[in-house]
């Protein structure tokens, strides 16, 4: 049996569709998993226990008119696979078009109209509630295949190279680090960067045993700069630094994620590592880090959740500048003396 799944984007997203590849393969031991993702993520799935293929997908050459003729082979290579079962959880026109393109034997989607993907499904599946969290929709989507979802599996094995190229870095095994992750994609989920460099000191201060360990991406280097400028030497800048399954391996080794909405969020949750998530224009119910959406940080606004990546207030960003260093000192406090659930998805979630 062969199954495609494309799921291409992004970090936190691919992350949180994993656990549909870990059910498929204890239903069907036998199956091989092939899985469409975004060039630059596929080092976060290389080498997966249950993936036996990534097709990378290379957004802006494919979007380059030369580029048909590869698009065309690409696609013919696909369908000569023959798969039984093609499942797409991007929901979107592309993902929509290539799912059916593919001829697989049975299409199954998400049934989000927002670019009538579910017109090229055989099956689409609705979204469970409003509320209802992005990983139990992904769970929904096996629901309709009559895969069983209430089985135990590890969400990120353990990367070997990855954890020894980390432990090298760490210092002693007493040391706490603590992450912070300055950085989202949408600049009004950044709460501000002043706020995470005073966060930082204050954790440094009152905990000599304590580090910190600054994530993102290459983009971040400035924030993760403003961060390490305040904290001095007990502070690792590693942003731009490291590579995909480091980045996961860093955040395991962690004690604390410090974290706006964004993937490295969610690789935490799947880690069953505890999270300080700030959480501003999002909606922590359907994007929230699994298992620990209750323990988010958030200010009541009426405008919130706007979903929006700009904000119009008259008060910029007043959803995320109104949360105070103090109130994330003291969630990350409360995660270190507080054990979190195991990250397993709820079998009884509708």
């Amino acid at each position: 049996m062969k199954i495609l799944i494309l799921k291409p984007s992004s970090l936190g997203d691919v992350v949180q569709a994993l656990p549909v590849a870990r059910l498929l393969r204890l239903r069907f031991p036998g199956a091989t998993l092939h899985w469409w993702v975004n060039a630059d993520l596929a080092p976060l799935l290389e080498g997966d226990p249950d993936i036996a293929r990534i097709v990378p997908f290379e957004r802006r050459r494919w979007a380059n008119p030369e580029s048909i003729g590869r698009g065309v082979t690409a696609l013919r290579r696909l369908r000569a696979e023959r798969y039984e079962w093609v499942l797409d959880l991007q929901g979107l026109a592309r993902s929509a078009t290539l799912a059916w393109l593919v001829r697989g034997r049975l299409t199954v989607g998400l049934q989000d109209w927002r670019e009538g993907a579910p017109a090229l499904y055989d099956v689409s599946v609705p979204r469970p509630s409003p509320a209802t969290h992005a990983v139990d929709w992904y769970l929904a989507v096996l629901r309709a295949l009559e895969v069983p979802v209430d089985r135990p599996y590890e969400w990120l094995p353990l990367r070997p190279a990855a954890a020894a190229a980390v432990a090298a870095r760490s210092d002693a095994p007493e040391t706490l680090w603590i992450a912070l992750q300055p950085g989202a994609r949408w600049t009004n989920k950044r709460w501000p960067v002043e706020r995470f460099a005073e966060t930082a000191q204050r954790l440094l201060s009152g905990n000599p045993q304590c580090r910190i360990a600054v994530l993102g991406g290459s983009a971040d280097r400035p924030l993760g700069a403003a961060i390490a400028a305040a904290g001095g030497s007990r502070v690792l800048d590693l942003s731009g630094r490291l590579t995909l399954p480091e980045m996961v391996e860093w955040i395991r080794r962690c004690a604390v994620l410090v974290t706006n909405d964004t993937g490295p969020m969610h690789v935490a949750a799947a880690l069953g590592r505890p999270v300080v998530g700030i959480f501003g224009p999002t909606d922590p119910r359907r994007t929230g880090p699994y298992g620990q959406t209750d323990r988010i940080l958030r200010v009541p606004m009426p405008c919130a959740p706007c979903l929006k990546p700009a904000c119009h207030l008259a008060e910029p960003l007043a959803c995320l500048t109104r949360i105070s260093v103090e109130a994330v000192v003291g969630a990350v406090t409360a995660r270190l003396s507080s054990p979190v659930p195991a990250p397993c998805p709820d079998p009884s979630a509708p």
